[in-house]
C-alpha cells in the first residue's frame, strides 16, 4: 500500500505542489527560518521521502537540477543538497494524521463519502517506470545531465511512485520535451488514483495536439450551447460578455486548444441558420438557461444573442486554433427517435411544470415543443443535452429505469463519462 495525504491533492492544491511545483516556481528556493507550517506542506514530505531513501547526495541534486531547469543550485549556495532538504523539512514538519471522513451533509441529508482510490505502491511504481520507459530517449537528448534516466528510475524505487511521476512530468516541462496526444492521455489517467488536480499533468507540459475538430467527443462534461446555457443559469457576477469568453475558452483537460469554442460555434450556428422560429429559440434559451439571462432585457433578440456567442466563439479559435476553418460535423439523425421517445415519456411530467414560475417562467409543455423542433429540425445530440439542461431546470424526479436509459444514450452520442451526471442529484428510487 501507499502512503495517501488525508484529504485528496486535489481538494489541497490547484497547481503543482511539493518539490516538483517548487522547481517549476519563480524566485528563491531556500527554505524560510520560522515559517508557522502554513503553504505547501508537502515540499516537507517530499523532502522526507528523498532524505529517507538511499539515493547519494550527487543523484539527489541531479534529480533537482534536471526538474528545476538548473536555475537553481543548493550546494553553489554553501549548502549540502542534504542540508538544504532537512531546512525544507524542518519548515514544513510531519503534520498530525487527520481524523478520516466519515460523512458529508448535502441538502441536510447525510450521505457516505464514496471511498478513495486506494493505491497499490507496485503498480503505480510499474506504472510511472513504464511512464520513463518510453520517453527515455527524449529526456537523454533533452536533458544536459547524464544517467538522469536512471537517477529517476531509482527516485521512483525508494522515494515513491508519486514524487517522481510529478518529478518526471516537471523534467519533461522544464527541458520542453514534447509528448503525443496518446501519451498525454496517459499520463492524465495516471494523475487519477494518485488524486491531482489537472493543472499538475497539464500546465507548461508541451502537447502534440490533433487539429481541433468539433466531432471529437474529449469532454468528460457538458459542452456546447447546453454549457452555455448552464452557466447562465445561475449568473451572478461579470459581465454577460465576460461569462462567454469563460466558456469558450473552457476547454476540457483532454481536448486540443480551441475545442470548447468550435463546438459551441457549430451549436449557435446550427440553431441560428435553423427554421426554429425566433420565439421557439427565445423559449429553449429561456428553458435550458433557467431563465438566468434575458436577451430582451439587453436590447437584442435571441437571434443577436446566438451571433455574440458565435463572435466571442471566433475571437477564441482566432487567438489559439488560427488554422481552423469551421465544417460542422454531419448530424446524428438515427438516434432522433429516441431522444423524442424520451422527450414523449416525462411529457405529462413537463406539462404540469414551469421554469421560474414565479418570474415570466416558461412552461414546461412549451419548453418541450421547443426540444422536439430542435430534435427533428437541427440536431439530436444537441437537442438531447438541452433536454438534460430543462430537466434539471425543473429539478425533475426521475426513476433509475429512466436515468440509466439516458445515461445509455449519452454513451451512443459519446458524451463524457459525467455528462448525464447533471441530473443524478434528482433520482429517485424504483422500489
Amino acid at each position: 500500500m501507499m502512503t495517501q495525504p488525508d484529504e485528496p491533492y486535489y481538494v489541497m492544491y490547484d497547481a503543482d505542489f511539493g518539490l516538483s511545483g517548487l522547481a517549476g516556481r519563480p524566485g528563491t528556493t531556500l527554505p524560510l527560518p520560522g515559517n508557522d507550517g502554513e503553504g505547501d506542506e508537502q515540499v516537507g514530505e517530499d523532502a522526507r521521502s528523498l532524505l529517507e531513501s538511499s539515493l547519494p547526495d550527487d543523484m539527489i541534486r541531479m534529480l533537482w537540477l534536471a526538474a528545476d531547469g538548473e536555475r537553481f543550485d543548493p550546494v553553489a549556495r554553501g549548502a549540502t543538497v542534504r542540508d538544504w532538504l532537512r531546512g525544507w523539512s524542518e519548515t514544513y514538519p510531519a503534520p498530525p494524521p487527520k481524523r478520516p471522513k466519515t460523512f458529508v451533509k448535502y441538502r441536510s441529508t447525510m450521505f457516505v463519502e464514496p471511498p478513495r482510490p486506494v493505491l497499490v505502491g507496485e503498480e503505480m511504481r510499474d506504472a510511472v517506470l513504464a511512464e520513463i520507459g518510453a520517453v527515455e530517449v527524449d529526456l537523454a537528448r533533452a536533458v544536459p545531465l547524464p544517467d538522469v534516466v536512471p537517477v529517476l528510475r531509482r527516485a521512483v524505487v525508494e522515494a515513491g511512485a508519486d514524487l517522481g511521476f510529478r518529478l518526471l512530468l516537471r523534467i519533461l516541462k522544464a527541458h520542453s520535451v514534447r509528448v503525443d496526444k496518446a501519451r498525454y492521455d496517459r499520463f492524465i489517467e495516471l494523475s487519477e488514483p494518485f488524486e491531482y488536480c489537472f493543472a499538475v499533468v497539464h500546465d507548461g507540459l508541451e502537447v502534440d495536439w490533433p487539429p481541433v475538430d468539433p466531432a471529437r467527443r474529449d469532454a468528460d462534461w457538458d459542452f456546447g450551447f447546453s454549457e452555455v446555457a448552464g452557466r447562465f443559469a445561475h449568473w451572478h457576477d461579470g459581465t454577460a460578455h465576460e461569462r462567454l469568453r469563460d466558456v469558450a475558452a473552457a476547454d476540457d483537460v483532454r481536448q486540443s486548444p480551441g475545442s470548447a469554442a468550435a463546438v459551441l460555434l457549430e451549436d449557435v450556428t446550427r440553431l441560428h441558420a435553423s427554421p426554429l422560429s425566433t420565439d421557439t429559440l427565445t423559449t429553449l434559451w429561456l428553458a435550458a438557461s433557467d431563465c438566468g439571462l434575458r436577451p430582451d432585457r439587453f436590447d437584442i433578440d435571441v437571434r443577436q444573442w446566438l451571433q455574440q456567442i458565435a463572435e466571442v466563439c471566433r475571437e477564441r479559435l482566432r487567438e489559439v486554433a488560427p488554422e481552423y476553418r469551421p465544417d460542422p460535423a454531419p448530424v446524428r439523425t438515427e438516434l432522433a427517435d429516441e431522444v423524442l421517445r424520451e422527450l414523449h415519456d416525462v411529457a405529462p411530467e413537463l406539462a404540469s411544470s414551469t421554469i421560474q414560475p414565479h418570474w415570466q417562467g416558461v412552461t414546461g409543455s412549451d419548453a418541450a415543443r421547443a426540444l422536439e423542433q430542435v430534435v427533428v429540425q437541427v440536431d439530436p445530440d444537441l437537442g438531447f443535452r438541452l433536454f438534460l439542461r430543462v430537466l434539471l431546470a425543473l429539478w425533475m424526479p426521475l426513476t433509475e429505469e429512466r436515468y440509466a436509459r439516458y445515461h445509455a444514450l449519452g454513451e451512443r452520442f459519446g458524451l463524457g463519462e459525467f455528462h448525464v451526471s447533471l441530473v443524478d442529484g434528482f433520482i429517485q428510487s424504483d422500489l
